[in-house]
């Protein structure tokens, strides 16, 4: 905190005195309303505090030219000095305290609510620092449906706690699938629930080398186990083993079933997810495996299909 006595020495030689500057801070308008709330608060009080008060006019008029949170120059970035007065055994006593500002107070909760997502292998210029619901709209009309069958989902969750039902989203390439499902999760981490979203091509490549890591694959599949919310971003589209397949995702999907929510994004249908699941390169068409994996996600989702335009690429 920069007191009065190092403002003075910044002055030049021949400006104004430490008796003047004194003077400035006590009729700062500030300072005014102060006496005017404790007209029995004697001068020299004023005086001996002069630093606090000081502290509290500069920092006043720093907030009302606010140059953004990061560049604060304020003491405690975010916050700005006030003063409280109090008597005691008959004196007057002047203390100072830090108030959090707006911008603040918004960083703070915006934080709160990025540590309760964790992104595993997920672009994450592909969610949003922030989601406007009627902007979701607006950009494409056609998956005005999907965008309001989510927030019904969404509205559910805050009315009656999590769901044990999740959501598929099925759509074709660029529909906004995974910007969707970003939007969900942050709007759920604002009620205070926890999430993880997946990209499982990058992930299934990821557990396929954690095989010899026993320890590091028991830490992300106890993450995607415990998370209030997880999502299975563009599954369909990963290099299945039959490992990976029945003791890594079967697994996490065992645990969770009944449990708590798991979403998808996909281009396939629940047909052709099922297929998918079917077929390994290393052995071949197994469709008991493909239907057991299946049992573990078709009857815990609601199918929201996701229309519109292409929109990678294009600019905003």
């Amino acid at each position: 905190m920069e007191s009065l006595s190092e403002a003075l020495r910044r002055l030049p030689f021949g400006q104004v005195g430490s008796a003047d500057i004194a003077s400035q801070v006590l009729r700062d308008p500030l300072v005014l309303k102060l006496r005017e709330r404790y007209p029995d608060i004697d001068e020299s009080v004023l005086r001996l505090n002069l630093n606090r008060l000081y502290q509290m006019t500069k920092e006043y008029r720093n907030c009302r030219s606010c140059p953004g949170l990061a560049a604060c120059p304020n003491d405690m970035q975010g916050h700005s000095t006030g003063i409280d007065c109090t008597q005691l055994n008959g004196r007057w006593q002047i203390n100072d305290y830090k108030t959090p500002c707006s911008k603040w107070t918004a960083n703070q909760q915006q934080e709160q609510i990025q540590r309760r997502i964790t992104s595993l292998f997920v672009d994450e210029t592909a969610l949003g620092d922030d989601y406007d619901e009627e902007e979701m709209i607006r950009l494409d009309p056609n998956r005005a449906m999907a965008v309001d069958q989510l927030q019904a989902y969404v509205q559910s969750t805050i009315r009656d706690g999590l769901q044990k039902t999740g959501l598929y989203l099925k759509g074709d390439f660029g529909t906004g699938k995974t910007y969707l499902a970003g939007y969900l999760l942050q709007r759920l981490a604002k009620e205070g629930f926890s999430g993880v979203i997946v990209y499982m091509p990058e992930f299934v490549e990821d557990a396929k080398a954690m095989m010899f890591d026993a320890q590091k694959l028991k830490e992300v599949v106890s993450l995607m186990k415990d998370a209030d919310l997880l999502v299975f971003d563009d599954i369909g589209a990963e290099n299945l083993t039959p490992w990976v397949r029945d003791h890594v995702l079967g697994a996490i999907l065992n645990y969770r079933m009944n449990r708590k929510p798991t979403f998808y994004t996909s281009n396939h249908d629940l047909e052709d997810l099922e297929r998918h699941f079917s077929f390994t390169h290393k052995e071949g068409e197994e469709m008991h495996k493909g239907q057991r994996l299946m049992d573990r996600i078709r009857p815990f989702v609601d199918v929201i299909h996701v229309r519109g335009r292409n929109h990678r690429g294009l600019k905003p």
